[in-house]
Parts: structure tokens; C-alpha cells; sequence
């Protein structure tokens, strides 16, 4: 049963929005993690993104995408989306700030937004593309 929203548009909006949940979680993990355990912030960053991934996974699968294929199918494609975009973002932003000359907030949310534009594209037509 997924949220019924006009396609592709509002496909892709629900997807960013899902994106925005499991941002959260990666920060709240993330903060959890140092502020009430004391743990190294970079291990409680990459505990808090596996989570944020995991989350995105599986909102994507149930209400973007309204996926029936199996996990062991579907998540190995999601995070190798999720892998790729990893490396576009620190691509983009070597080019930004290093070759560009660009604030690097301002870097960061190009490389954001055509982040996102690929994690949606890949998602839609490999990860949870209808056979």
C-alpha cells in the first residue's frame, strides 16, 4: 500500500521527503551516539548514516516505490545507488570547492540536489524498477 501521489513528480517529492527522515535519523544516531555514549564521532557519524541508508530503504520500498520484490533483490541494488551517489557527492564537491573555487556550502547543495536527482533516477528505474 503506497501513498498515492501523481507520477513522477510527486513520486520523486515523496522520495525526497523519505531522504529528509532518514537524514534525521543519521543526525539523531549521529548525536545519540557522542553526546549520551561518549562514542567517536566519526564511528557514531557512520553508525548514524547506516541507519539513515536502512531507513531510506525500507520507506522507499514500502510508500516511494511500493515495492513487491524480495529484500535480497532489491537492498544490494539500493545500496549500490546509495554507494555511487556517495562517491558523485565527494566527486561534485572536489570539483566545487577545489576546481570551481565555490563556498563549499554552496558545492554542497549542488552536489545535493544532483545527488538526489541520481539516488531517485537509479532507485526508480534499477532498485525498484517494475519488471
Amino acid at each position: 500500500m503506497g501513498l498515492t501521489l501523481k507520477p513522477p513528480f510527486g513520486r520523486f517529492i515523496l522520495f525526497a521527503f523519505m531522504g529528509g527522515v532518514g537524514t534525521l535519523v543519521h543526525y539523531a544516531a549521529l548525536i545519540l551516539l557522542v553526546s549520551e555514549f561518549g562514542v567517536d564521532p566519526i564511528l557514531a557519524s557512520t553508525a548514524g548514516a547506516v541507519s539513515g541508508a536502512l531507513v531510506n530503504y525500507i520507506l522507499n520500498y514500502r510508500f516511494t516505490f511500493n515495492s513487491s520484490q524480495l529484500h535480497r533483490q532489491a537492498l544490494p541494488k539500493f545500496l549500490a545507488i546509495a554507494g555511487l551517489g556517495f562517491v558523485f557527492n565527494a566527486a561534485l564537491m572536489w570539483l566545487a570547492v577545489r576546481v570551481l573555487a565555490l563556498h563549499y556550502l554552496l558545492g554542497q547543495i549542488i552536489a545535493t540536489c544532483l545527488v538526489l536527482i541520481w539516488n531517485y533516477m537509479g532507485n526508480r528505474h534499477w532498485t525498484f524498477a517494475r519488471g
